[in-house]
């Protein structure tokens, strides 16, 4: 007799009876016959590989099993769903090698071009990069508020031109 088959039924005898019940009350209660397929094999195999200790009620047993492993997918696929919707609220996009080795050449370049930058000239690009106040950059740096949006000029025309250079383009 084969593994699982202490029941009275051999493992392929109980396969056959319980099968076609158990695939449509998953399919019933996840609305994809090929999931539903997918689970019952699932609840099949657990059968055959840790089968219960009490065999009076094999088909109420992997009734309960199929019923748990669909309830466990749903569970996940919620929360595939919740992660994927996540993602996409985040704006998140796959982004490919090329691109990604191209953004980060370009990080580079700026990192070297600000690098090059007087120390007043990096500071002010950089806080004005990262949203703070003519105010606040004036009070960094040690000038005048009025001063601020000249220096800014300045540093941004020198950037453009030492990038430029950086990247081989005439400025």
């Amino acid at each position: 007799m084969e593994k699982g088959a202490k029941s009275g039924l051999t493992y392929q005898e109980t396969y056959n009876r319980y099968y076609p019940a158990i695939c449509r009350q998953l399919t019933y209660m996840l609305g994809s016959r090929a999931v539903a397929e997918e689970i019952t094999q699932e609840a099949f195999l657990k059968l055959y590989c840790t089968p219960p200790r009490q065999y009076q009620n094999i088909g109420g047993w992997l009734s309960k099993v199929a019923v748990n492993l669909a309830y466990n997918y749903l569970r996940s696929e919620k929360s595939r769903l919740r992660r994927e919707e996540k993602t996409k609220s985040q704006g998140l996009k796959v982004v490919s090698c090329e691109e990604a080795a191209l953004q980060n050449e370009e990080n580079n370049l700026v990192r070297i071009t600000l690098q090059t930058l007087p120390k007043r000239d990096r500071l002010c690009l950089l806080m004005k990069h990262s949203g703070f106040s003519y105010d606040e950059i004036a009070e960094a740096i040690g000038v005048k508020k009025t001063s601020v949006g000249t220096i800014i000029a300045r540093a941004q025309a020198k950037f453009k031109r030492v990038y430029l250079e950086q990247k081989g383009c005439d400025a």
